[in-house]
C-alpha cells in the first residue's frame, strides 16, 4: 500500500505488541517521523472514534489516511488501486469477497476495516478470572482493588476505573490527564478536531488490554515503562486549564506505597492476552 512497497499497516501495528509500534514514533517511507505513538488496535470495533484526537469516526474512514499521508505511506489511492488490480492474487481475492471485477479504494478500506473488527482480545488472565477459570494471586487481587478504589479523603486507591473501566478498560472518550501545564502543550489533541478551547491537550483514553506489551505510553510515547506511567499518576500530574476533574489529586498524588505500585502493576499484567498476541489468523498469510 505504500508508494515504494516497503510498508504496510503491520509495519507500525505489530501483533506481538498488541498491534502497536514499540518505537516512540513511527517512521514513514521517506524517513520522516510522526509526532504521536501508533495506537494499539485492540477491540476497536466498539470504539465510536479513532486516533488520539478523534479525527476519524469509522474504521473505513481511518483506513484511508495512512496511504495518502505524506509522512506515512506517501502514495495516492489511484496508484494503490492500479497496483492491486495488476497483482497476481488480489483481483481474485476481491472478487471472492465483494463480487467486483475492479478494485478501488472503497473496497480496500472495507476489507481492512473488516479485518480490524476481528482483532478481539478477550482471553487474558483477567477474563479467565472473571469467568471463574483461574485464581488471582493475593498481589493481583490487591492491584484490582486499588484499580477500582476512588481515592478520596486521602484513602489508598489508584482510581483508574473512571477512565479505564472493565470490560474494555477504556471509556472511549478524551481526557487531559495532567501530562503538561498550559505553557507546555506541544500537541493540542482533540482541539485539532473540534476547535474548542475546552478540548486542548485532551487525548483518547487507550485501552489497558495488553498494556504490558503496548509501550511506550501516552500519545507521544514519553513513558517507556508501566512503572513510569504509575509514577506519573502517583505524583498527581500537572495542573492546567483543561485537566480532567478526574485528576483530583494534583499536587498530592495517589500516595501509593511501593507495595501498592507493585500490586497495581501485577494486576495490569493480568490483562495480557497471549492468545490474541499469537493468533495465527491475525498474522501475515503469505
Amino acid at each position: 500500500l505504500s508508494r515504494d512497497g516497503t510498508q504496510s499497516c503491520a509495519s507500525c501495528h505489530r501483533q506481538t505488541t498488541g498491534f502497536s509500534d514499540p518505537s516512540q514514533f513511527s517512521t514513514g517511507i521517506d524517513g520522516v517521523q510522526g509526532n504521536r505513538n501508533a495506537m494499539a488496535l485492540i477491540n476497536i470495533a466498539w470504539s465510536p472514534t479513532l486516533n488520539w484526537d478523534g479525527s476519524s469516526t469509522s474504521l473505513q474512514d481511518q483506513a484511508f489516511e495512512p496511504v495518502r499521508n505524506p509522512i506515512e505511506m506517501h502514495d495516492t489511492w489511484l496508484n494503490v488501486s492500479d497496483k492491486l488490480n495488476a497483482h497476481a492474487e488480489y483481483p481474485d481475492l476481491f472478487k471472492a469477497a465483494f463480487n467486483i471485477d475492479e478494485i478501488d479504494s472503497n473496497y480496500v478500506v472495507k476489507a481492512i476495516a473488516q479485518f480490524e473488527r476481528t482483532l478481539i482480545s478477550g482471553n487474558s488472565k483477567w477474563d479467565k478470572w472473571i469467568r471463574g477459570e483461574v485464581m488471582f494471586t493475593d498481589q493481583e487481587l490487591r492491584g484490582w482493588d486499588l484499580f477500582n478504589v476512588d481515592r478520596t479523603d486521602f484513602s489508598a486507591g489508584a482510581d483508574c476505573f473512571h477512565c479505564h473501566g472493565a470490560p474494555h478498560f477504556t471509556d472511549f472518550t478524551f481526557h487531559n490527564n495532567g501530562l503538561d501545564n498550559d505553557e507546555s502543550f506541544s500537541d493540542l489533541g482533540l482541539f485539532e478536531t473540534t476547535g474548542s478551547d475546552l478540548d486542548k491537550a485532551k487525548f483518547k483514553t487507550p485501552t489497558l488490554r495488553n498494556i504490558e506489551v503496548t509501550g511506550p505510553y501516552m500519545h507521544d510515547g514519553r513513558f517507556s515503562t508501566l512503572e513510569e506511567v504509575i509514577e506519573h499518576y502517583n505524583f498527581g500530574g500537572h495542573a492546567s486549564s483543561t485537566v480532567s476533574p478526574l485528576m483530583k489529586n494534583i499536587g498530592d498524588g495517589l500516595l501509593l506505597s511501593p507495595e501498592d505500585k507493585q500490586a497495581l502493576l501485577a494486576f495490569l499484567r493480568t490483562l495480557t492476552d497471549e492468545e490474541f498476541l499469537n493468533n495465527p489468523e491475525f498474522s501475515n498469510p503469505f
